[in-house]
This record gives C-alpha cells, structure tokens and sequence, in this order.
C-alpha cells in the first residue's frame, strides 16, 4: 500500500513537472525580481540624477536580464539601448591585468620581474632610497605609488601619451616600501600598459584590440577615446547646481590602460561570461582567468575580508566570494561584480562619475539573489553640490550687494556729493588693512584645494569636482575685485561737507 502511494505521488510530481508547473514558478520569481529591479533602479537614477543607465545581468551562461533607464544624451532625448557605448573607467584594470598573464604565458615576461627590465629608465624612490618594483606589485597596488599621482597625469592626445604619464613618477616619491602593504593608484596599471607596449613592440590601444577584445567578441568596444568610430557614444555629464550637466573633459590617453574602454552590456556579458567560465570562445586560457582572480594575500586587507588580484577586488560575504571593481571617470562610472559560485554577474554603466552606480550594482545583485535592500545611499559629489551651490549663491549676493554700495558711491560722485581725497595716516593705514584683507580672500581660494582636497591642484579638481566649484572659484574671485573697488571708492573719497551743508540750507529754507 505505501508503495502505490509513494508511485502515485511520483507520478503527480513528473506531471506536474511536464505540464510546466515548476518552470512557471522559476518565471514568476524571475518576474518579480526583474519589476523589483526596475522600480530600485528608476528609483535611484531620481535620487542620483544620473542622466542614463544601461545593466545587464547575467547567469549560468545566459544573458538573463538587460535594459536601458534614462538618457544617453539629454538634450537630444536619446535612449540608452544595448549598444550605447560608456567609458568603462577603472574596469578596464582587469583587461589590462588579463593581457599581463597572457604574455606571460607566452614567454613574453613574468610577473616576478622587476619592471625595469622592461622600462629601464622607470627608477623610483622611497625616502631616498632606490626600490625594486615587480609586475606583480603593479597589478596588486601594491608598488608604493601614491594615489594622488592621479593628479599629475597630463592631459594629452600624443601618440606617446603612455610614456609621458609613466615618466611624470620620475618627479614623485613612493608613498610606501614596494610589497608592504595596499595603496590604490590608477597609474600602476598605466606602466603595466607601457610594459605590453615595449613587450609587443606595437601600441597598448591596438594589441588589446587585437588580442583581448575581439578574441573575446567584444567587437563593438574600443581602447580609448581616440579608437571610437561609433554614433552609439554616450555624452558625459557631472553634477552641478544639483542637476546633470553636460561636461567634456580633457583627453588622458596616457591613462588608457588603466581607466578608458569604452563598450557596451552587450559586450560587457560576454566579458562577465568569460570570468565566470561560460565564454562560447575559447581564444582566451580559463587557468589565465582563474589566475586573474587569485588576490595578494601577502598584504593586509583594503577593505574588510577585501583583497585585490588583478584588476578584480576579491570579497567575502557571508561565505560567498564575490569579484568586483568600481570604475570612476570625470563624466561616467561602472560597476561589476560577479559571484563565480552561482555563475551570476551584474554589470552597470553610467554616464555620470558618481557611487550611486556602485550603490545601484550592488542593489540589482541584492534583488537578484533574494534579498532586501536599503535606499540610503548618498554620493560625496552630489553633498559638495549641495554645499558648493549654498556657497554660490552666498557669494552672488555679496557680490551684489557691493555692486549696489559701488553704485551709489559713484552717483554721489557724479553728484558732487562726494569728492576726491588724497591719502593721509588714516586712510593709508585703512588701505593696508583692506588690501591685506583682499590678499587673503585670493590667497584661501588659490589655496583651497590644499585645504581641502589633499593638495589635489586646481586643474584637477576642475575636472573631477561638480561643475560648481568652478563656478564658485571665479565668482569669489569677481566679489573680492569687486570688494577690493568699493573699499578703494572710499579711502580715496569723501562726503562733500561743504555741497551737503548748502543743500540742508536749502531744505531749511
């Protein structure tokens, strides 16, 4: 008798089964999931005001999930679709990283070596002392370069862009001994690409092309600005005023092999099936992959049970392993992070430089793995926005309000109400004092980014920061000019006594 009904049961179940019951549950969670997805998602692009975004999630070797939110271009009200082309920032350390073990394999070089032996002039310093610097440091930000060598990477479109990058580390101490510890710098990966370039006698641009891009299938990306030959090209925008504005920035092909593939989700799920073993191509060696994943342990953490391989952060979270990196540019971000034991990956491209994509990628993988998430993300741009546009407008009205003072001394000068002045003791000493005031208004503001910005110059920080700040910088220099001019209309005038004691004369009379 439990044998039929155990048979019975079985027979339900392998009916159940055929009739499709099981897939339409699989279907109705994946559907819930993907209206989750897209109701975080709009959500956030409101809050962050990133013009486009465009995700792509994929699993098990299958493209699961893509779409495009918002605007690849604002004023043309241009959709973002799969084949809208983002600057991929920082990601592309991975491509890089990959094109190293590949050569490596080949014979080419090895990563135990010291990079001299490629670059020989590359001789760095720490505290005096000459230091020895392998390609294995480079790939793990652990070379001793600072990170705010970021700021001295020349603008420039030269052929040798590369080269003249790497050779402004020849002017900068090492912050630290190469192989102590963890110290995130976006140009350990440019001297990796000049390291390809002398190893493969051809440029950093064409060999990734050529043998990591197209192998892979990623026929519609491209290395580096100079590369694109596309209409699909996303317009890049920063905050300001607290909303997007469109922004070009200055062209760093010296910082190419570090920060500046340019593609799109659907290039980018053929490079997250390739991570994650699925790739159709076999041009690329899986053992390279998994070597690309294996994080410097010789160092301590960067982040909590954080390690960094090469190009790829390495995570563990609640037992599970995670690859992920975080891509910024002036004008787009990124943000990829895979978990290799479900064979899942989420990908998000942006075209504005905030964390919000961070936020939003690490959001979607929530929600894709079943799990709850918060909306209290906040973007360190979009606060110094806020603070900056408060500080324009405060700055706008002194600036008027010293117009209006500047105004009415010249009318009562052109009244004859008051009349030129030579200087004597007093009005020498109060233009001494006010001068001096003026000098240490302009010499704060030219000074502010080594206040506040960790001497990042202003060069730099034009770029990078909200477009605010820019115009905040000329507009306290407009109102200390135009306080300057009015405090010089009073020392070097004053009341005509004898004019006002006719005219209360006269309105006695």
């Amino acid at each position: 008798m439990k044998t039929s009904v155990k048979m019975c049961l079985l027979m339900i179940v392998i009916i159940l089964a055929a009739s499709g019951f099981t897939p339409d549950i699989a279907n109705a969670d994946t559907s819930e999931k993907i209206r989750k997805i897209g109701q975080f998602v709009e959500q956030q692009k409101k809050i962050s005001k990133i013009p486009g975004i465009s995700i792509v999630i994929v699993e098990k070797g299958k493209t699961v999930y893509q779409k495009g939110f918002g605007y690849a271009d604002v004023k043309e009200k241009t959709p973002v679709i799969s084949n809208t082309l983002f600057e991929i920032g920082s990601t592309t350390k991975a491509f890089t990283g990959l094109a190293i073990l590949q050569l490596e394999k080949d014979g080419m070089l090895k990563r135990s070596d010291d990079v001299r032996k490629y670059i020989p002039w590359l001789r760095l310093r720490n505290n005096g002392e000459p230091q020895t610097i392998t390609i294995n440091q480079l790939l793990h930000h652990t070379s001793g370069i600072a990170s705010n060598s970021i700021a001295q990477i020349p603008e420039s479109n030269a052929h040798n862009a590369l080269e003249l990058n790497v050779r402004t580390l020849l002017n900068q101490q090492l912050n630290r001994k190469p192989g102590s510890s963890f110290e995130y710098a976006t140009i350990n990966y440019d001297v990796l690409g000049l390291v390809i370039e002398v190893v493969t006698k051809q440029p950093y641009e064409m060999y990734m092309k050529k043998q990591i891009l197209e192998p892979i299938g990623m026929k519609d990306s491209f290395v580096g600005l100079q590369q694109v030959q596309s209409s699909e090209m996303a317009s890049g925008y920063k905050i300001g005023f607290m909303r997007a504005q469109p922004y070009t920035p200055p062209i760093y092909r010296g910082n190419v092999p570090a920060g500046y593939i340019i593609s799109n989700t659907n290039d980018i799920a053929k490079w997250m099936k390739l991570q994650l073993g699925n790739s159709r191509s076999n041009a690329i060696d899986k053992q390279l992959i998994q070597e690309l994943h294996i994080p410097d342990q010789s160092v301590e953490p960067f982040d909590k049970g954080t390690y960094y391989a090469s190009g790829w952060a390495v995570m563990k979270k609640d037992e599970k392993q995670y690859l992920l990196h975080a891509g910024d540019n002036p004008t787009f971000s990124s943000y990829f992070i895979l978990q290799p034991d479900e064979q899942l990956g989420v990908a998000i491209l942006s075209n504005m430089n905030t964390s919000f994509t961070t936020a939003i990628g690490q959001g979607v993988m929530n929600l894709w793995e079943g799990n709850n998430v918060t909306n209290n993300h906040s973007d360190r741009y979009q606060k110094l926005d806020r603070f900056l546009t408060i500080l324009c407008i405060a700055v706008g009205c002194f600036g008027l309000f010293f117009i209006i003072l500047s105004l009415r001394v010249m009318r009562k000068l052109v009244r004859k109400q008051r009349i030129r002045t030579s200087l004597n003791v007093k009005r020498t000493l109060l233009l001494s004092f006010h001068t001096l005031i003026s000098a240490a208004i302009l010499t704060l503001t030219i000074m502010f980014p080594e206040i506040l910005f960790d001497g990042f110059p202003w060069a730099f920080i034009k770029v990078w920061a909200p477009t605010t700040i820019t115009v905040l910088f000329y507009s306290v220099l407009a109102t200390s000019i135009i306080y300057y001019l009015f405090g010089l209309l009073l020392i070097f005038t004053k009341n005509n006594i004898e004019l006002n004691k006719k005219q209360i004369s006269i309105k006695q009379f």
